[in-house]
């Protein structure tokens, strides 16, 4: 009796163990449905991303390989490129005089934004966060000039900073200064310094904005909490608000840099480069080769340079300075899956 009530006790385990055992992987129609809503997404997102791809394509990485390819030749621009020269272009680039000024100036105009510009903007922000009686038209005021355009812009500074008849010559003369007023964008020796004064103008509004808005993104909590705990006005903005603001700034420092490497129509339309390539950037040498003396080859040559210099620097950057920012994004986007 004993074996047998063990045996049938075994017989009857035998169907749920049969019925507990994990089939095949995907094997079974959940598997399939499965697989079926995974292909359905995939080719949800290669419909929604392949006109965005295909117009990255066509007007990014196909001109950047085109520029890659004509630096390879003396090309003038007109029929197919037929002269090959290897990297010709590029060790005669590296020797031109123009051209390692141009990286000169181009690393001027980074010191004097990130140095001057930059910090001006943020204690404009600053100041304008506070309570203070019209700041909202000061605020219109200040980011006013970023909504013009770079050549309405140097026009009208032309006409400012001209000779003997200017205004900047005349409010010069009004304070007895008037010897100073003559070589504004005359003088290589004043040109460069001048051209930074209408950067500045022209776009620390921009950088006002971004700033103001990461500080009105600062809890208030955190500035009270530190006054009640006896810190200074002084203290508070080192030790808390800079601090915060820390993503806003890294970012403004990568967008000032980047645009001082790719300056042109600005400088253009106010000096087109002179005198004497005083104030040349590369955008400009560029230009100058590549549309003013049928050299394409040699101009292309320089525009692959530009893309590298700015390809390592984004690559870098975002590698050492902005590495803490992207981290806290993908966990944060990571949280809410």
């Amino acid at each position: 009796m004993a074996h047998s009530a063990v045996k049938n006790s075994s017989l009857k385990k035998r169907p749920a163990g049969k019925a507990t055992a994990p089939g095949p992987a995907g094997g079974g129609p959940r598997g399939r449905t499965a697989r079926r809503r995974r292909l359905a997404n995939s080719v949800t997102i290669a419909a929604f991303l392949s006109p965005a791809m295909l117009l990255f394509a066509l007007l990014v990485l196909v001109p950047i390989l085109y520029a890659l390819y004509t630096s390879l030749f003396k090309w003038g621009g007109f029929g197919a490129p037929e002269n090959f020269v290897g990297l010709e272009n590029f060790r005669t680039l590296f020797k031109d005089e123009v051209f390692l000024g141009d990286l000169w100036r181009g690393f001027v105009l980074i010191a004097l934004s990130v140095g001057v510009q930059l910090p001006f903007a943020l204690s404009m922000a600053v100041l304008l966060n506070q309570k203070l009686r019209g700041r909202a038209f000061y605020r219109l005021l200040f980011f006013a000039p970023y909504v013009l355009s770079e050549v309405i812009t140097g026009v009208l500074f032309t006409m400012i900073f001209a000779p003997d008849s200017g205004l900047a010559d005349h409010a010069l003369d009004l304070v007895g200064l008037g010897d100073l007023g003559i070589t504004w964008f005359a003088d290589s020796s004043t040109v460069l310094v001048t051209l930074f004064l209408v950067m500045t103008w022209k776009y620390f509004g921009f950088h006002m904005i971004l700033y103001m808005a990461g500080l009105q993104s600062i809890p208030r909590d955190v500035l009270e909490a530190a006054a009640i705990d006896g810190a200074s006005a002084w203290q508070r903005f080192r030790h808390v608000t800079l601090p915060l603001l820390g993503p806003t700034i890294r970012i403004s420092v990568f967008l000032s840099i980047i645009g001082a490497i790719q300056l042109f129509d600005l400088v253009w339309v106010i000096t087109a480069g002179g005198p004497v390539h005083a104030s040349e950037t590369m955008a400009i040498t560029m230009f100058q080769f590549g549309f003013k003396r049928y050299q394409v080859g040699y101009a292309s040559a320089i525009s692959v340079v530009m893309f590298l210099i700015c390809f390592v620097f984004a690559l870098v950057y975002q590698r050492y300075v902005l590495r803490r920012d992207l981290e806290g994004a993908v966990t944060s986007m990571r949280g809410r899956r």
